[in-house]
Order: C-alpha cells, then structure tokens, then sequence
C-alpha cells in the first residue's frame, strides 16, 4: 500500500470506532430508558403463579433449573416478566441460586418467598416448595380480588353520583338561578345551594389542584412508621370495614406464618418475616413483639393472651398445638377458617352498604332538588294569588 491508500484506510478505521462508540452509547442510553421503564413496572400475580407452578413441573421431570427458566423465557414476547426471566438466566449460569435471583427483585417477590425458596434449596425440596408457593400466593391473590370486587360496585356508584352532582351545581344550578330576580327572599337552602355552586364554579381549577396535593401529602404520610401506626389505629374505629380488615390480617398472618415454620426457618425469623409481610402497622408491631418474647423464652400462646388484636380461639389453638410440635398445621387452620370468614364479612359488607349508599344518595339528590324546587313553587303560589 502507498501512503495514500494507508490514510484512507486509516481514516476509515477511526471512522469506524467513532461510529462503534457512538452506537454503543446510543444502545446504552435506549438500555438505560427501557430499565428505567421497566423499574416502575410489576410481574402480575398471575404471572408469578405461572413461575412458581411451571418450575415445580419441569423440575419435577427432571429438568435442570437453568434449562427451565430458559424455556419460560423463550415462551414470553416481551414486558417484566420476560426482562426478570432473561435477570435469572444471567445470574443462574453464573452459579447463582433461584433465591438469589429472587432477592434481586424485592418489589415483585416477598422476603417469605425468598425464605421459603432459600429453605427448599437447604433441604432438597424446591420442587415441592415452589409448588406449595404457587397454591398459597394463589390464595391470597383470590382474598385480594374478592375485596376488590367487593369494593368495585360501592366506589362506581359514589364516582356516578359525585360526577352528577358536581355538573348539575356548576351547570345546572347556575341556569335556574337566573329565574329567579331577587336573591334575597329566596330560602336558606336555596341560598346555601347557590353559594356552594359559585364556589365550585369559580375555584373549581384550586379545588382540584388541592385534591392532587393531598393525594401526594397523604401518599408519603401514610409510608412514615409513626404516622401509618396512628393512621391504622383509627382505622380500628371503623365499625364496618375493621372487623373485615381485621379477618384479612389474621388470615394472611398465620398462612405466612405457617408457609415458613413448614419450610424450616426458625420462629424467631419466621415472626420477623411475618411482620414486616402484615400490611398494618400496629399488627407489625405487635408482632415484633412476640418475637422478642419468644426469643426470652416465652411461649407465643403466653405473649398473645388476653390481647384484643387476637381473638382467643386463635390463642388456645395456637396453645394446644405448640404443646405438640404440630404449630404450622394449626396455624394453617386459622388461616383457612378466616378465609372462610372474610367470604361472608364480605357478603355481608356488599349486602350492608348498598341500602347506606342509597340512603345517603337520596338525602343529598334531595336535599338538592328541594333547594330548586321550593323557590319556584313559591313564585308559582304568588303568581297564582295575583
């Protein structure tokens, strides 16, 4: 080669590594986004079941656990699952466990679960503790729906309601008061009606700015430890939704409970785990408080005595059977008994709170209606006398 022909060679390559490392840049940057939007996203419950249901299967038929995970993985297109399937592979051929790979996603997958895949892993038994995994999560997930759907129908019909009420006082009202010429004789109710749509109407922007900012407020006060263990002993004071909410803490307790005492953690680690699974604060603490009392020798039947969070079948049980060396099969019995009573605490909520809904729906629809209509059957009357 001639000088000249090693320049244009030489100027090509650079080109080429200029073009290399932009292109790596540019694929790390989209990679950088694509993690960041995957970040806020959660695998579904279903999903999850689907995990813990199919790697029981084929590791039941001898599969190794990396060429099952890779075969999930080819199966989904794209989305969370598909981008924790492709974590596990990596962390996998590079000699980690499948409890690992869990811990890595600590919003999808609870510290119990990590536990109990961690317990099967020590004892040879993976394939049937993804197994009982896969039909205690399933469990809980049909607790979780069924409160939802119980709540679904109430909170469609206030929206409904709250929507017409607000279009017919910032539309509606505003319209009929033009009949009307002297504002002043008309009555109390009228007036208290008139004031409150002009309110809506004209700070309706501020109202709804106000609104986000206690969302926001509300959101982050109710993740500080103080403020969320006040905020969930008032909620003790609601007379309908406690005794439900009530069965759904006790449920979801002792079935956690029972799920890592039968995977062999140990009971002070178990109650730990258990504690911070509980999604109300004054039952974590409470908790926590059996597990110092147990680790000063203090049986858990003895600690819970005579406490109003937990009612005393639950504590004789626990009492008959921790003398017996059988405590997560009774624990488990609790917890199929309040799942059984949370179906008919709801039934009953559903049955309870359409006729409070309707009620309160008809004094305020009234109240509204009343307030239009007494002026114009006044004018009526005094047009008539005239």
């Amino acid at each position: 080669l001639n000088m000249a022909d090693f320049l244009i060679l030489d100027n090509e390559k650079k080109n080429d590594n200029v073009n290399n490392v932009y292109n790596r840049k540019k694929s790390w940057f989209f990679w950088q986004i694509g993690e960041l939007f995957y970040s806020f996203q959660k695998i579904r419950t279903k999903e999850k079941i689907q995990l813990y249901r199919l790697l029981s299967t084929m590791l039941n038929a001898w599969l190794t656990l990396v060429k099952a995970v890779w075969v999930l993985e080819k199966q989904q297109k794209k989305g969370t699952y598909k981008k924790i399937l492709m974590r596990f592979s990596e962390n996998l051929t590079s000699w980690k466990r499948l409890s690992d790979c869990l811990a890595d996603f600590p919003n999808d997958f609870s510290e119990a679960e990590v536990w109990m895949v961690k317990s099967g892993e020590k004892t040879w038994q993976l394939t049937d503790v993804l197994m009982e995994l896969a039909i205690q999560t399933e469990r809980l997930d049909s607790i979780n729906w069924k409160i939802k759907s119980a709540m679904i129908y109430p909170t469609f019909i206030v929206l409904v309601v709250v929507s017409v009420v607000y279009v017919i006082m910032t539309m509606v009202v505003p319209k009929l008061v033009e009949v009307f010429w002297d504002k002043e004789t008309l009555p109390n109710s009228t007036k208290n009606l008139i004031s409150v749509s002009e309110f809506l109407s004209n700070n309706w922007v501020f109202i709804l700015i106000f609104l986000i900012v206690l969302y926001v407020f509300f959101f982050f006060w109710r993740r500080t430890p103080t403020w969320a263990y006040i905020f969930d002993e008032y909620v003790f004071k609601i007379p309908i939704f406690w005794p439900m909410m009530k069965k759904i803490i006790l449920s979801k307790f002792s079935r956690i409970f029972s799920w890592l005492i039968s995977s062999w953690v140990s009971v002070l680690e178990s109650l730990r785990i258990t504690a911070e699974a509980v999604w109300n604060e004054v039952y974590k603490q409470r908790i926590l408080l059996i597990n110092e009392d147990v680790s000063k020798g203090i049986k858990i039947w003895e600690s819970l005595d005579w406490d109003k969070l937990f009612p005393d079948m639950m504590v004789q049980m626990i009492q008959v059977w921790e003398e017996t060396a059988k405590l997560e099969e009774t624990v488990l019995k609790v917890s199929d008994y309040y799942d059984e009573e949370v179906d008919n605490t709801i039934a009953n909520i559903n049955k309870l709170l359409e006729p409070i809904i309707i009620i309160s729906l008809a004094i305020v629809v009234g109240f509204i209606a009343m307030s239009i209509l007494e002026p114009i059957m006044n004018l009526a009357d005094t047009v008539s006398n005239k």
